[in-house]
């Protein structure tokens, strides 16, 4: 007895092969790499809205996922309102044509290789930093928080405002100044300028750190207003 063969439509037939041709060709609009004009637009734009960045910048631009751009003689890149060329980005292309204008996004990725700085041990609320207390690690500031710290010279004369986990990134909000003038303490006015120095006492209205603008009350009863240098003084505005 013959063995029967299993029925198969001739239409399936014909519809696989389309199918598929279908599904590739669509693959292949969706991996259409960029035009070279249109990438060399977005690459100057994020390049120079990085410029001065603490590190390495690389710029990677994805294929528009709606296909090939269509032709432009006059094009002109732009970041939408509120967005920063840092980590994932969407690039606006706005074409000026006369005839047919349009305005397309492509998205990027903006990475930053750079050195931070991380707690080395735990330190407690209210300790001043040491050179031993944080360490340099290197990698991308666009996977860390917008306020890490990247200068060394930021960690000077500061104490944790919270306790600080060991390995933890060093955040600025993580830290205040050292206080150089307490609420209440005599302290020094200076008034400097061209061949003169004028100084007196008052009572400081608030606690401050160095750099920090601090309100005092002179013994003759006069509100002032100065910084506070690391002398523990209130310099006057010239």
């Amino acid at each position: 007895m013959m063995e029967k063969k299993p029925y198969r439509p001739r239409r399936l037939k014909l519809v696989l092969p389309a199918l598929a041709a279908g599904l590739g060709a669509a693959m292949s609009v969706a991996a259409a790499p960029l035009a070279g004009d249109a990438r060399a637009a977005v690459d100057r734009l994020l390049q120079a809205q990085t410029a001065g960045l603490p590190g390495k910048v690389s710029i990677r631009v994805e294929a528009p996922a709606s296909g090939p751009l269509p032709a432009c003689d006059a094009l002109e890149p732009f970041l939408p309102r509120g967005a920063a060329a840092w980590g994932r980005v969407s690039v606006g292309l706005r074409c000026h044509s006369e005839l047919k204008p349009w305005t397309r996004f492509v998205l990027a990725h903006v990475a930053v290789e750079g050195r931070y700085f991380v707690a080395a041990r735990n330190i407690d609320t209210g300790q001043a930093f040491g050179t031993g207390d944080f360490i340099a690690r290197d990698g991308d500031l666009t996977a860390l928080p917008r306020s890490v710290v990247t200068d060394a010279a930021e960690l000077q004369g500061v104490v944790a405002a919270n306790r600080i986990a060991s390995g933890a990134p060093l955040r600025r909000e993580l830290m205040r100044g050292v206080a150089v003038i307490q609420q209440g303490q005599t302290i020094k006015v200076v008034a400097e300028g061209p061949g003169y120095v004028v100084s007196t006492e008052a009572r400081a209205m608030a606690s401050a750190s160095a750099g920090a603008t601090v309100r005092a009350k002179t013994v003759d009863g006069r509100m002032v207003s100065g910084v506070a240098d690391e002398e523990g003084q209130i310099r006057l505005p010239q």
